[in-house]
């Protein structure tokens, strides 16, 4: 199998499991009709899988396969505004380079520009966890997750606050909320990731698939482990 056939492959099996992981809601975006999935948990891998524009292409297209499914139809600006910050997450947790600080300066930047965001200043505080993930990202899975998660957000809350008229005490009711889910979404990335890891080597070793992908060996089972560092 070439490479751009197994591209297009791996592109169109994570885009399949993420359209899936799309339809298991476990929460509402405040303001609008929106929900959190699964897929927010599943989403932020691809890429580090199958390359980092490979992975954005494959999550763009897990969207827009939901939003085709739901008859295209926009119910409200959050629909739209939907699309865009999980790439970003996507982006971060694939590639390691100054993009992962500067998205979040970015969204800071943009939502303490909005007269309601100057009020609650201290929910950018949030943004500055992918800052400080990047340093920590290669020695622990879990601060890769927080990085990806909080990027995720960032982008959101910076398009979120221009797009929809929620007062400061939305926000500051939405403080203990962002730390809970953000933290159940980071559990879930790592989670995702390592299962991903070992089922696709597996699928490998076992002649299943020919994936011709990288693995993270230190998230390998050890026959895995072993199967990888063999090849």
């Amino acid at each position: 199998m070439t490479n751009t056939k197994r591209t297009i492959l791996f592109v169109s099996i994570f885009a399949f499991i993420g359209f899936i992981a799309l339809q298991i809601p476990v929460a509402q975006l405040i303001g609008s009709k929106v929900k959190f999935t699964i897929y927010d948990a599943f989403a932020p891998i691809a890429g580090a899988f199958i390359g980092t524009a490979p992975g954005i292409l494959a999550v763009f297209f897990m969207q827009v396969l939901n939003f085709l499914a739901h008859g295209a139809i926009v119910q409200d600006a959050g629909t739209i505004i939907r699309f865009f910050p999980i790439l970003f997450a996507a982006y971060y947790f694939a590639r390691k380079d100054k993009g992962n600080i500067l998205v979040p300066l970015i969204a800071i930047a943009v939502f303490l520009a909005h007269p309601v965001g100057r009020t609650v200043w201290y929910f950018t505080l949030f943004w500055t966890i992918p800052i400080l993930a990047y340093f920590l990202r290669d020695k622990f899975l879990l601060a890769r997750a927080f990085g990806a998660t909080f990027t995720a957000h960032a982008v959101g809350g910076a398009l979120w606050i221009w797009t929809f008229s929620l007062p400061t005490q939305v926000w500051q009711s939405l403080i203990p909320i962002v730390a809970a889910e953000r933290f159940l979404f980071a559990v879930g990335i790592s989670v995702s990731f390592v299962l991903v890891n070992n089922v696709l080597c597996f699928l490998e070793k076992k002649h299943v698939v020919n994936c011709g992908l990288t693995f993270d060996p230190r998230y390998l089972l050890s026959p895995l482990r072993q199967y990888y560092e063999k090849k």
